[in-house]
């Protein structure tokens, strides 16, 4: 197996340095001004997540077609080659002095990746391409991390200056950067003046080409994509109705969840809480709490890996058992190393999928392990993918910045080493993302897009339309309690108060008091059927307990148990009380499925089904009824669809 791999990257890499050598075309042949396209909606979004759908229909739509450049840039004519000695690309990026610069560096990494291939091709007609790099300082901090000094009178000035100094001095055909949206905002300023083509692979807010600037291209997907992928999965696919936001307090936290806020009001569940924190904190118990205090179903971050796996771990420490999802920045190797099994079941968009095992990919891993002696993120990776699509619109336009702007505005897709990219009328990626989670220490990740389901199960409620049934006329009214150590549930001090009429659920004085005619039954009965034996024994017992003792619920305590009892009980006509916290459960149809949180007590359930019969009789029929009517039994209701309302 070891062989047959090494040989396919082997395989890879000769498929690689094949494509590589193909040689510059040195704007023998420039692609003219790209056609006029349009998209619409805006960025293709579904009608339920596009602003005021439901209300009216805006009278014009604005970032909907190619944007027009009608200036003289194309008619500049290409410099004499041998006055060049090299073909100069300027590179802004936070490279020293900045908390993002790891995330810098890695980013340049990947693109002087590309340039050394390109070079190893023969660069541009023999001239070598080369990247000019600029730090790009950190605007919100005054001073030196070691020393407490100043720096010099940059600070505000960074970008602007780097740009003037890329594009006067250095005399660069094009800028790549920055991670920053603020800085890349300013620098757009610069080129739209200079008329000199600005690219991106990891700036993602989405008002950088909302400025209608015709010279910016970028190859990852902006915050918009993310926050309506997110806001799909969470609403439309798991379910989920209440969530809050904890985010980090700079320009990428607060234009980060915008996006997701507004798809959440859009699909009807308002965020119920957003807080937030400084760049820098490393407790954020405080913020935990109020959280918590809000009883919330589940938490989107919006951060860095190291702040998210702080947060999950901070989280396990307080007993938080609320689902989490993030960003593309809060994902990655790193996150599974930080926060240890606190990082089980998290949830967060990613660009593209990297387990994937295509040559290209596998190619590109291997000669950047090699290089740099890491693996590449994704960081490093887009912005190799991007600098190869700047270097081939290059070769194609030649050296006139008007055309190196029309080959890449006239791109649509491109297959670049992360995979297929979709690119929109404003020049950015609009490719579905893919979702990774962690799962027994380690990431998969499944596509998935913001498109609404075809169809939704449950969307309208769930309804149970079969004949009506009998009460069950044993001296007992039986209840089943299916799970792992489900003996030490049925023994113990809370199950013994409700059996006994001792604690807070007097079963039989309920019994006594309502008269029911329906109900002579004088005691309850469970039946402990423990799960963690074989699993055939298992499934036995409990169809035993269903078609032989008659019970009228199961009450089944984790997700495995769980699931067997639904699939007997949707067969059998028996109410289910499941224990879990998998919401795929209630999302099936069935109507005799009801889920209360995981962390719920046994005794809990079975207060709340004690309850329940005391009130409709020994009869699983109207039990369920009852318990689906969203009627308060011991504190809990249900909706149609089994799920507890809070």
């Amino acid at each position: 197996m070891r062989l047959l791999f090494a040989c396919a990257i082997i395989a890879a890499l000769v498929c690689l340095g094949a494509a590589q050598t193909t040689p510059c075309s040195c704007g023998h042949n420039p692609p003219g001004p790209a056609a006029p396209r349009s998209l619409k909606p805006y960025t293709g979004a579904p009608q339920d997540l596009r602003p005021f759908s439901k209300f009216t229909t805006p009278y014009y739509e604005y970032y909907q077609d190619l944007i027009e450049y009608n200036g003289a840039a194309r008619d500049v004519p290409d410099p004499d080659l041998n006055s060049l000695n090299e073909i100069r690309i300027g590179f802004l990026g936070p490279l020293a002095y900045h908390p993002d610069e790891t995330l810098g560096t890695h980013m340049l990494n990947g693109a002087e990746m590309a340039i050394d291939e390109a070079n190893a091709a023969g660069g541009y007609c023999g001239k070598p391409f080369r990247l000019i790099s600029h730090n790009d300082y950190n605007n919100w901090q005054n001073n030196l991390p070691s020393t407490g000094a100043s720096k010099d009178s940059e600070i505000w000035g960074a970008a602007s200056n780097q740009a003037v100094r890329m594009i006067y001095d250095d005399k660069v055909w094009a800028i790549f950067g920055s991670i920053s949206s603020e800085t890349t905002h300013i620098a757009l300023r610069l080129v739209l003046k200079a008329e000199t083509p600005i690219v991106n692979s990891a700036s993602t807010d989405p008002t950088i080409p909302e400025t209608n600037i015709p010279w910016y291209f970028t190859d990852i997907q902006d915050d918009r994509v993310q926050g309506y992928t997110l806001a799909r999965h969470i609403y439309s696919e798991l379910g989920i109705k209440r969530v809050a936001i904890l985010r980090v307090n700079d320009r990428y936290g607060r234009f980060g969840v915008l996006k997701f806020r507004d798809a959440s009001r859009r699909l009807g569940h308002p965020v119920v809480i957003e807080q937030k924190f400084m760049p820098g904190d490393t407790d954020f118990r405080r913020q935990l709490q109020v959280i918590e205090d809000s009883r919330v179903d589940a938490i989107v971050l919006w951060t860095d890996v190291g702040p998210a796996a702080m947060i999950l771990k901070q989280m396990q420490e307080l007993g938080m058992k609320q689902r989490v999802f993030g960003s593309h920045r809060t994902i990655g190797d790193e996150l599974i190393r930080l926060a240890g099994p606190a990082a089980e079941g998290f949830e967060a968009v990613f660009p593209y999928d990297p387990t994937r095992t295509d040559l290209r990919w596998l190619s590109f891993n291997a000669q950047y392990e090699a290089r740099y002696h890491e693996k590449p993120d994704h960081f490093a990776a887009l912005a190799y993918d991007q600098m190869q699509i700047l270097l081939n619109a290059i070769c194609q336009a030649g050296l006139n910045k008007g055309r190196i702007r029309d080959a890449l505005t006239g791109i649509t897709n491109y297959q670049g080493v992360t995979g297929d990219m979709i690119f929109d009328p404003n020049c950015k990626n609009i490719a579905p993302m893919f979702l990774a989670r962690v799962h027994d220490g380690a990431m998969t990740y499944r596509r998935i897009t913001m498109e609404k389901p075809y169809a939704r199960v449950g969307e309208n409620g769930v309804q149970y339309s079969g004949p009506p049934l009998a009460d069950e006329n044993d001296a007992t009214v039986s209840v089943a309690v299916f799970g792992p150590h489900a003996e030490d549930a049925v023994r113990s001090a809370g199950s013994l108060n409700v059996l006994n009429n001792s604690g807070s659920s007097p079963l039989l004085a309920d019994l006594a008091k309502t008269g029911n005619p329906r109900s002579p039954h004088e005691r309850l009965n469970l039946i402990a059927i423990p799960s963690d034996t074989a699993w055939g024994k298992s499934a036995d017992e409990l169809v035993k307990a269903v078609y032989e003792r008659h019970v009228v619920a199961i009450i089944a305590l984790d997700r495995n148990s769980s699931h067997l009892a639904e699939q007997i009980g949707v067969k059998a006509f028996v109410p289910v009380i499941a224990i879990s916290s998998d919401r795929a459960l209630t999302s099936t149809n069935i109507p005799w499925i009801f889920r209360l949180p995981e962390g719920t007590l046994p005794h809990q359930a079975l207060a709340c089904v004690a309850a329940a019969i005391a009130q409709s009789g020994p009869n699983r029929g109207k039990l369920r009824e009852l318990l689906a009517s969203g009627a308060d039994v011991r504190g809990v209701r249900f909706d149609t669809t089994g799920e507890a309302q809070q």
